[in-house]
């Protein structure tokens, strides 16, 4: 490993933190042996923070065998041993809290008071919830369906968990996905995302601090061409837990059918944000900035499409870019940024070259270009307000993944509504009405896993997160997630001495 000694790494000491390696096996740090590294640098400076060990295939075998040899003890505890261990967990969490938060805003560049009041205190809810859903493993109560038989359902664990989380919010991620599945009683193989391992491997060493047992939260950092595939493919592995984009979904789905594995898909989204004529216009144009900004437009239920009926139109696109511009970009340590950095220049790029292509076909009404000075060094692109697309073009139908908002207008609520439906996307979306009964219709009628109204990207522990069509399948948080961990057993007893012979006469005739 190496450290470059430059003033960001001193936010945060990785190296010190991270010595033994970038690999939690069995509760311990160790060293990849891919024979290849791979950096953590600062978006926001585009300096090397840590150098490190990739993971090869061996390592994922190792952590594989650590989670199925902790997997007999660990789904043998009791519902409350597991929960009074996830409360432990929450309250290291809540003391290491500013680790948590400077770590996280250091590797993804997202501003400190985003990683204080929001990353972080999520994490810590969630934790608190699985630990008090952990004791909540019900089955069916005992029912005789059938003659002189009692039946009745146990929900298990499944197993090793196999799970690969992406770089946007990677403390959270790790929780969504560590957490109902050790709570449940399964144990776990997690690849956070290269680029920003370093709270992943932070939360796994609180779960051993906490006396969560060796192997149940193992974490492996390498490539998803080979430490992702090798670990969605492996055979000790009982269900996979993807959440990233729909095409890396794809594969993930084909890898893991070939095992016929249980799987769980979070995938991309394209949040439409529907503003009907008789909203608030202030607050749905504030609304439409902090959505549609969050983590720098970083989140796959950020509201990137925003449809605004005629009325309404043309003074919600001047005051949501007014707004816009009022947003500061900076330091994400300093405490007046409210937007930090892209990822990455790559991804910097990448949505610059959304934005250059739309110029052709749409007006750029505000933003549009990466600034210059001293932001010049990271990976800093202006928030940016797009009018008057078409609904096919390429900035409504495709995932950016950046700081940008397309605006459209519609005539007619039906119009409305079919618009927003229109993309094969269906995680999350909002409607803007001060009519209780418009705004119902379109909580019905928009086809995605989460609608707010009035509001856009509050999420809480208690409530699913999860979308339909092409952005997956299956539920985070809430204890839909806690089901998903499990697996149903019939269990049948027969109740007299005779039934089964009984049964034999019934099928075979008197022998």
């Amino acid at each position: 490993m190496h450290n470059p000694g430059n003033a960001t790494a001193d936010r945060f000491p990785a190296e010190e933190r991270f010595a033994q390696g970038a690999q939690y096996i069995a509760g311990r740090l160790a060293r990849g042996t891919s024979g290849r590294t791979h950096a953590v640098v600062d978006p926001a400076s585009g300096e090397e923070v840590l150098r490190y060990d990739l993971a090869g295939t061996a390592d994922v075998d190792r952590a594989v065998a650590a989670a199925r040899a902790a997997f007999p003890g660990w789904a043998a505890a009791t519902p409350g041993e597991r929960s009074d261990a996830l409360h432990r967990f929450a309250a290291v969490l809540a003391d290491r809290a500013e680790d948590f938060a400077r770590a996280e805003s250091l590797q993804c560049g997202k501003p400190l008071k985003l990683s204080r009041e929001f990353d972080v205190p999520g994490t810590i809810d969630n934790t608190a919830f699985f630990a008090g859903a952990a004791r909540l493993l019900q089955g069916q109560s005992a029912g005789e369906y059938s003659g002189d038989h009692t039946s009745y359902v146990r929900r298990e664990p499944i197993g090793v968990v196999g799970s690969i989380a992406p770089w946007n919010y990677p403390l959270q991620m790790a929780a969504w996905k560590v957490l109902p599945a050790i709570a449940a009683g399964n144990t776990i193989v997690l690849k956070p995302a290269e680029l920003t391992p370093l709270t992943s491997l932070l939360f796994a060493q609180a779960a051993t601090d906490a006396g969560i047992p060796d192997g149940v939260i193992n974490i492996v950092t390498g490539t998803g061409g080979e430490a992702g595939e090798h670990l969605v493919g492996h055979p000790d592995v009982a269900m996979t837990s993807f959440t990233g984009s729909t095409a890396v979904g794809r594969r993930v789905a084909e890898i893991a059918t070939a095992t016929v594995k249980r799987l769980h898909l979070e995938l991309g989204g394209k949040a439409p944000f529907v503003v009907f004529d008789d909203a608030d216009p202030e607050a749905a144009a504030h609304g439409a900035v902090a959505g549609a900004l969050i983590n720098t437009g970083q989140d796959c239920t950020a509201a990137t499409r925003a449809y605004v009926q005629r009325p309404l139109y043309d003074a919600f696109v001047e005051r949501t870019a007014a707004l816009m511009e009022t947003v500061r970009l900076g330091d994400p340590f300093a405490p007046g940024t409210d937007l930090g950095p892209l990822i990455s220049h790559v991804h910097r790029d990448r949505v610059a070259g959304f934005v250059d292509r739309a110029r052709a076909y749409a007006r750029v009404v505000t933003g549009g270009a990466a600034p210059g000075g001293e932001l010049a060094k990271g990976a800093y692109y202006r928030p940016t307000l797009i009018a008057d697309a078409a609904q096919d073009s390429e900035v409504v139908q495709s995932e950016i993944f950046g700081p940008v908002l397309v605006v459209l207008p519609f005539d007619t609520d039906d119009e409305g509504i079919a618009l927003a439906n229109d993309t094969p996307y269906g995680l999350a979306a909002s409607a803007w009405s001060r009519d209780v009964y418009r705004a119902n219709r379109a909580t019905r009628e928009i086809r995605a896993g989460c609608v707010w109204v009035n509001d856009h990207i509050p999420i809480i522990s208690e409530m699913p997160h999860g979308g339909y069509q092409s952005s997956g399948y299956g539920k985070d948080m809430s204890a839909y997630s806690f089901e998903e961990y499990t697996q149903i057993k019939h269990v049948m007893f027969d109740n007299t001495a005779v039934a089964a012979k009984d049964w034999h006469r019934t099928v075979f005739g008197d022998r």
